[in-house]
C-alpha cells in the first residue's frame, strides 16, 4: 500500500501536465523561407517598344505568430497596385493569409496546403483571387493566384532584391 501511495505522489505532477501535441496536431510553422525582399522585372512587348513591368514583394521574418508583407507592382514609372498582407497564427493555431489590395478592407484566406517550402491559402467565397500559393525553387520565390479551380491563373517569379538573376 505504501508503494502505491508513493507511486501516486510521484505521478501526480504528470497527471496535471498538458499532453504533448500529436504530430498531426502540431501547429503549422509560419513560412520563414518567404522572408526577404523580392523583385520581378521584365519588358512588356508592344508595337511601340516595351516598357519595364515590375513587381516587388517584402516579407518580415516570423515573430509572435505573425509575418507582415507588402507588395507593389507597376509599369515603367507608374504604380499599378500596392498591397498590405500578413500571415497570422490565429487563436486556434491555424494559419491565415490576409490581403488588403490598394487599402481595401482585409480578405482572409485560410491555409489549405503546406510543405517544406510551399504554402497555399484559399477562400472560394472571394471574387478574385480565390487561391494564393507561394513556393521556393532554389533562390527563386514563386507566387500564383487563381480562381479556386485553378483557372485564370497569374504567376510571378521573384528573385532576391538586388541579386543578379536572368
Amino acid at each position: 500500500m505504501k508503494r502505491i501511495a508513493a507511486l501516486a505522489l510521484l505521478l501526480a505532477p504528470l497527471a496535471l501536465a498538458p499532453l504533448p501535441l500529436a504530430a498531426s496536431e502540431a501547429p503549422q510553422p509560419l513560412p520563414a523561407w518567404l522572408s526577404g525582399a523580392w523583385e520581378e522585372s521584365g519588358e512588356e512587348s508592344s508595337e511601340e517598344g516595351g516598357e519595364e513591368v515590375w513587381a516587388d514583394e517584402f516579407w518580415t521574418p516570423p515573430r509572435a505568430g505573425l509575418m507582415i508583407g507588402a507588395a507593389r507592382s507597376g509599369k515603367g514609372d507608374t504604380l499599378q497596385l500596392f498591397e498590405h498582407t500578413r500571415i497570422v497564427r490565429k487563436a486556434d493555431g491555424k494559419l491565415s493569409f490576409f490581403a488588403m489590395p490598394n487599402g481595401a478592407p482585409p480578405s482572409e484566406f485560410p491555409l489549405v496546403a503546406a510543405g517544406a517550402q510551399m504554402v497555399e491559402f484559399a477562400n472560394p467565397a472571394h471574387d478574385y483571387p480565390q487561391r494564393i500559393r507561394y513556393w521556393r525553387e532554389g533562390r527563386m520565390l514563386k507566387a500564383r493566384i487563381s480562381l479556386f479551380d485553378g483557372s485564370k491563373a497569374f504567376s510571378w517569379t521573384f528573385w532576391p532584391m538586388g541579386a543578379p538573376h536572368p
